[in-house]
């Protein structure tokens, strides 16, 4: 058995020694890309309660804070996934997932 130290490494460091972590780390930016590309569709007061969540495949989530904002979102999905679209991201369905706002 080794005597091994646990020592805390920096995110990037980590990703590049994991495959796994670095297409999670991917996976993240993307989402966080395809938030920013789409805000100019969401109206103002709706962004706070928005933020991205998860890529599968063409389908990506949008963790939403509260209903209301939720329903709103749902009139406004086929824009979203249109702007996604015209700007390089191969959307094909945007799911809308209801969460606590986490700071």
């Amino acid at each position: 058995m080794t005597n091994r130290r646990h020592y805390a490494v920096p995110l990037h460091e980590a990703a590049a020694e994991s495959p796994t972590l670095a297409r999670l780390t991917q996976l993240a930016r993307e989402s966080g890309d395809r938030l920013k590309a789409i805000q100019s569709v969401i109206p103002a007061p709706l962004r706070a309660s928005i933020r991205p969540g998860p890529i599968d495949g063409t389908s990506w989530c949008l963790l939403v804070d509260n209903s209301a904002a939720a329903a709103k979102l749902r009139q406004l999905l086929p824009a979203l996934q249109a702007k996604l679209n015209s700007s390089g991201f191969q959307v094909t369905a945007i799911r809308l997932k209801l969460g606590s706002h986490q700071k």
